[in-house]
């Protein structure tokens, strides 16, 4: 590798870094993370984006939803994230009821994000319906990243998550959010669970990076939920996701190991006590 591609790769991630990458037709990798373990490893591997998401309501406290956690919670997932990372952009989910419907909220909940976990930019789910939220955030010089498609914090009002836009009045909506949000300063925007084909147009017509999660191959990048690709998760089997690894199962096994070992006095041994 020559000296000018590790000084490329190895640069701090930003969000102008991020619109080079689509001009120059890079694809985007994006991965959550929730803790400073597990985001110190996912940022030496390499990746460009770590979304601390709301998916921390499923996936480490247990909520069926995204709508229980609070911004308090994801203050300090995105504090504890940000302790490890040194080259990934860092995009905190602002969590539901902290934007919507109230523009000066919404500031308010950004400002605080942005302060106390000192991560890079913010994720707001919607588009023209939150737009005088987005351009408050925006005005303060916080950078967004948008969300259309599935939009989880929706779920009570979509009351399913199946793919969304097959229709032509939805796709024509989801098409005009993301040149709203676009035309209204956001850096990126996710799209999620929409068919392929609009996912590719509407990266296609967007100066910014369009991020899929069950968008196709289409788009500037991809992003998955840490615990799902790892294969932590069970139950949660969706078309888009690729398993890259079984650690429920390698986990099970390290730990009934420990508990026989413990169990027939193996351990501790003599080499390993003091």
């Amino acid at each position: 590798m020559s000296v000018a591609k590790r000084d490329l790769e190895e640069r701090k991630v930003t969000t102008h870094r991020l619109i080079e990458m689509k001009q120059r037709g890079e694809k985007i990798s994006v991965l959550t993370a929730y803790d400073y373990s597990m985001a110190k490893i996912i940022d030496e591997a390499g990746m460009d984006v770590i979304l601390v998401g709301d998916s921390a309501s499923n996936v480490m406290a247990g909520n069926t939803t995204t709508l229980p956690i609070t911004l308090d919670q994801m203050i300090y997932h995105g504090k504890s994230v940000m302790k490890a990372v040194k080259r990934a952009l860092v995009v905190v989910d602002l969590p539901f009821g902290t934007y919507q419907g109230n523009s000066k909220e919404a500031l308010s909940s950004a400002v605080r994000v942005m302060k106390e976990t000192h991560a890079e930019c913010v994720k707001m789910e919607g588009g023209a319906e939150i737009r005088e939220s987005v351009e408050r955030i925006l005005s303060a010089g916080i950078p967004v990243m948008g969300h259309l498609g599935l939009t989880p914090q929706s779920i009570n009002k979509f009351g399913t998550y199946t793919v969304r836009a097959r229709e032509e009045s939805e796709a024509a909506k989801l098409i005009s959010d993301a040149h709203l949000l676009e035309d209204i300063g956001c850096s990126a925007i996710v799209i999620e669970k929409i068919p392929a084909a609009l996912a590719a147009r509407i990266a296609s017509e967007l100066a910014i990076p369009a991020i899929g999660i069950g968008a196709g191959n289409g788009v500037d990048g991809q992003v998955l939920v840490m615990h799902d690709m790892l294969g932590i998760t069970e139950g949660f089997s969706p078309r888009f996701l690729r398993r890259y690894a079984n650690l429920k199962e390698m986990i099970t096994s390290a730990v009934q190991t420990y508990i026989e070992d413990v169990k027939r006095q193996d351990f501790p041994n003599e080499k390993e006590q003091y």
